[in-house]
Parts: structure tokens; sequence; C-alpha cells
């Protein structure tokens, strides 16, 4: 099997990805520090929050509307003005000083990502078509972010070493202008012919009326909604534990963290064996429950020391990657590669509306009644929502399917690639839904 770094494409792709995640950790910091600096003790928190849902509404609300603005322009212009707009919305961040400065810059920084996320994800199937090698560019894409979630705050806090927390600002533009180079040096492959006409509102949401009539796309949301219930308490109440459970939440904070990246990252690596042996939904099924499996016995054994800690967490991380690595195979299986772009939006909209209720759930959670208790309860509810992706998604689903054509012409262009048998013009191919197959046909038994 082919390595995708053998690639040219992928691997300045992958580079831009690299400095493009690094510039956003960067300015997760950065916000993070000037909420503080604008509200103070008494209000940072809650300028930190306004920042935060402003983020949701962009990504949730916005994402399937800015692929379809920006489906007639070439994607490597689109994805270059889309950094380099970026690039330009930090310059001014490190002079604002009250809360609706930093609020209308960042929603806009946000609606940028909103286009620009999508866009990149649907280009890397493009250049590697072969399904093994795309397996693994996911793996190195998974790989990618958690390393940024790990070592983006151990950057932010040299730099800080060096510099006043403003410059960060600064330093999160120098690594977008990184990204914008390596976009720059990318040989794009051409683009699948994408349909311009009809209602605007019909062709943003062309990307939710796929993932709606799929099967395997819906069972896809709810996978990423069962991980996210029980994933949102570690990432919203590792730092609480470490501080309430451990007494030191400075320092054993960054520990547990540094050994979920690490599962994380072993988990990334071991998807593509495990896809080639089994399929996706076996995957992501398997990390589902085994991170509530590790979740529900953490909560009710007793506390283990340090290195067991660190196991526990390394097994939420390894967990995870599970379930959100084999997610951009099951995108481009189930959709044209001109609509890829349009479902990849949908996929980036309706994940992040599942971590809008997991976030502020795991947090009130853990507020209501003990820490552990909330874990609990999340990864019971987490593998509920699992098994109702079981019966969403069918462990038989082929990807080629039998259906008919009667009401086509024998000499339409559909049935010219893929001929027809029969007075109904019956056949079987990879099924989209599209504008020739609008709803989904039972596979067989």
């Amino acid at each position: 099997m082919t390595s995708p770094l053998a690639n040219r494409s992928f691997r300045t792709l992958f580079a831009a990805q690299v400095c493009s995640l690094l510039a956003v950790g960067l300015l997760t910091v950065a916000l993070s520090l000037a909420a503080y600096d604008i509200g103070g003790p008494e209000a940072g928190g809650r300028v930190l929050g306004l920042l935060l849902a402003l983020k949701m509404v962009a990504y949730v609300g916005l994402a399937p509307f800015a692929e379809s603005l920006l489906s007639a322009v070439p994607r490597k212009r689109a994805m270059v003005g889309l950094d380099f707009g970026r690039m330009l919305l930090l310059l001014p961040m490190v002079f604002v000083t009250q809360t609706w400065q930093i609020g209308a810059l960042a929603f806009v920084f946000f609606v940028l990502a909103a286009g620009f996320t999508p866009l990149f994800q649907s280009v890397i199937p493009d250049v590697l078509p072969e399904e093994e090698t795309y397996t693994r560019a996911l793996a190195w894409s998974r790989i990618a972010y958690t390393l940024e979630s790990v070592l983006s705050p151990v950057i932010a806090a040299a730099v800080l070493k060096i510099v006043a927390p403003e410059a960060l600002f600064l330093c999160a533009a120098l690594s977008f202008v990184g990204s914008v180079v390596f976009l720059l040096a990318t040989p794009f492959p051409p683009r699948g012919h994408v349909a311009g006409k009809g209602p605007f509102l019909k062709r943003a949401l062309k990307g939710m009326t796929i993932y709606s009539r799929t099967p395997r796309l819906r069972g896809l949301f709810l996978l990423n909604f069962a991980l996210s219930l029980a994933m949102a308490w570690v990432l919203v109440n590792t730092v609480v534990y470490a501080g309430a459970r451990l007494g030191d939440a400075e320092g054993r904070y960054p520990l547990l963290m540094a050994g979920y990246g690490f599962g994380a990252a072993l988990g990334a690596v071991l998807v593509p064996r495990l896809v080639r042996r089994t399929n996706e939904r076996v995957s992501m099924l398997t990390g589902i429950f085994a991170f509530a499996t590790v979740g529900a016995a953490f909560a009710l054994l007793p506390q283990p020391p340090l290195a067991g800690l660190e196991l526990v967490w390394a097994a939420f991380g390894l967990a995870s990657s599970l379930v959100l690595t084999p997610g951009g195979l099951v995108i481009t299986r189930s959709a044209n590669r001109s609509d890829r772009a349009a479902v990849f939006a949908a996929q980036f909209s309706l994940s992040h509306a599942g971590w809008l209720v997991a976030y502020p759930l795991a947090g009130w959670l853990a507020s209501f009644v003990s820490l552990e208790h909330a874990l609990l309860t999340l990864c019971v509810m987490s593998a509920t929502v699992a098994l109702i992706a079981t019966r969403v998604w069918p462990a038989n689903d082929p990807v080629e399917l039998s259906h008919e054509h009667p009401d086509l012409p024998a000499d339409h262009p559909h049935l010219r690639d893929h001929p027809g048998q029969g007075p109904r013009q019956g056949h079987a191919h990879a099924y989209h839904i599209d504008e020739l197959h609008p709803s989904w046909v039972r596979s067989p038994a």
C-alpha cells in the first residue's frame, strides 16, 4: 500500500493543514487570554463563552451556505483566499479592548473557517483516489488534529515566556502565511462538475439533503453525536478533575491530556488496519462502546494512581480516534465527486451541532452531580445513541445497489455509462443520492 506522503499534493496539503491547525490552536489560547483581559475574573468566562457560542453559530449555521457560495470558485483560489482572510483578521485582534470588537472579528474568522475546512476535506479524496491510501491519509489528518490540541498550549506557553500575550495573534498569522505558501505549492486535481443552476437555497442545502437521505450518513451523525456526549466530559472536565481530585490542575491537567493525545495518535495509526479487516461501521462502533465501557468502569471503580489515570485517558483518546478517523471515508463513498464538498459541509455543520449540545451538558452535569456520576451518565447516553445508530445504519450496507430507471430514455448518458437491463432499465452501480437517484433504495437482505 502506497504511503499518502509519497504523493506530492498530499504532502503540501498536509503541511498546509498542520500550519492552519497550529494557527487555530494559538488563536484559541490568545482568545482565552484576551477574554480574561477584557472581562477580568468576574466576566472573563462570559466573554470566552460568547466567543465559543459565535464559533458554533458560524460552524453550524453557515458552513452549507459557504460551500454553495464558493462552488463556482476554483478550490485552490478559494482556500488561499480564506486562509489569507483569516490571517488578516488576526492583525487587528492585537489591538482590541472591547468585547464587541473581539466578538465581531472572531465571528468573521469562524465564518471563513466554516468555508475552508469542508473544502479542504473534499480535496483529499480527489488527490488520493485509491481507497486504502486515502484511509491512511485520514489517519495522518487525525494525528495532526491530535498533536495540535496537545502541542498548541505548549507552544503558546513557550512563546509567552518571550513576548506579550497579544503577540500570539501575530504568531498565529505567521502560521497562516505558512499554510498559504503550502497551498500555493500544491498541484490541485480538477474539480468534478458542479451544477450551478437552481434556487440558491436548494443548492446550499444539497449536502444536507444527501446526508438526510443516506442511511450510512445518518448513522455517521448518530455515532459522532454518541462520541461527543462522552468525549465532551474529557474535554470540559479534565481540568476540573485534575484540580478537584488530584489537587494540581496546572500540573496534572497537561499530563492527562498528553496521555489522551498519545492514545488518539495511536488509534489513528491503527484505524487503517482495522478498516481493512472489517469496515468503517465496525471501527466506529468499537470506538464508541470502548469509550463508554472505559468511562463507566472509571466512574464506578476507585480512583487509580496517576499512571493508571494516564492509561485511562490514553484509552479515551484511542477510542475517540476509532470513531473520528473513518468519517471522511464514509462521506467519500456516499456522495458523487461533484457533491463531496457539499456533504463535507453538512458533516461539518451537523457534527458541531452535536458538540453544541454535548459541551454544556457535560459542564452542567458535572456541577449538578459528581464528576464521576456525570461521566457515567454521559457514557450510558453515548452507548444508547450508538445502539440507535446500529438500527439506522444497517450492518448489510453494500456500496452498489440494484435499482431501475423506467422513465429514462435508452440513450440517456446515465444508461450509456451504466447500461440498463430489461424494460425497466434495471442496473447496479455505486449508489449516491442525486437528481437521478432522489431516494434510497432498499439493499438486498
